[in-house]
């Protein structure tokens, strides 16, 4: 299997077309002339549009054949994960070399969805006493889905709750957040000090978690 660029004299996908109802998704598109079969990838997004220049893994790609096509009336698939997910359709063709997959730099046989935010819930528990300088704080987050340490941050200001993460100190977190409820280590701060939990990058991760204090 290999990969060659559309030009004016391969067949190509066009108007590549989504729909999502509840938890099924149904993919269609114009078939193009002397195409009996595609490949179809379907990857995360996390955020940012995929490479158009990469070359597909023969193992991220499902085969489906016109014949498929035509008795099911599209191309549907079960959608198991929270985000955006980004599904391309190659055309494929057989030539002296094996399985030729079509590229399209236009981007034509490529679709983002989002099939919604996932949730992030954040928690802080605070301890003090009266003649004590410091405080004790302990973060509980509950998430969805799995998240990467780089996603949130934790920002520290003295005098009142932060407003954004530029609103004091940041601070990351060191390890990542599995699937459901964590509860992390007690840390100590100043009797004055404020925690709130913000995204390290906002308008990229904002596309795909919803952050929710409780």
């Amino acid at each position: 299997m290999h990969v060659i660029n559309a030009d004016s004299t391969t067949p190509v996908i066009r108007e590549l077309t989504y729909k999502i109802d509840e938890d099924r998704c149904t993919l269609r598109w114009l078939w193009p002339d002397g195409v009996q079969a595609v490949y179809i990838q379907r990857a995360p997004v996390d955020g940012q549009q995929l490479q158009e220049e990469e070359a597909p893994s023969p193992s991220s790609l499902k085969l489906y054949t016109k014949n498929e096509y035509k008795a099911n009336n599209g191309y549907h698939e079960r959608i198991d994960k929270i985000g955006r997910l980004s599904y391309t359709v190659y055309a494929s063709l057989n030539t002296d070399e094996g399985i030729a997959l079509i590229h399209q730099p236009d981007g034509r046989n490529r679709i983002l969805m989002s099939t919604g935010k996932a949730r992030i819930y954040y928690s802080l528990r605070q301890s003090s006493g009266w003649f004590k300088r410091y405080k004790t704080v302990q973060i509980q987050v509950t998430t969805e889905v799995p998240l990467a340490k780089d996603v949130l941050c934790y920002v520290k200001k003295q005098g009142g709750s932060p407003v954004n993460k530029e609103d004091g100190t940041v601070y990351p977190f060191v390890e990542s957040f599995v699937a459901g409820k964590t509860v992390l280590p007690i840390i100590e701060v100043g009797k004055d000090d404020y925690i709130r939990l913000f995204f390290t990058d906002g308008r990229h991760y904002g596309q795909v978690y919803e952050l929710i204090p409780e």
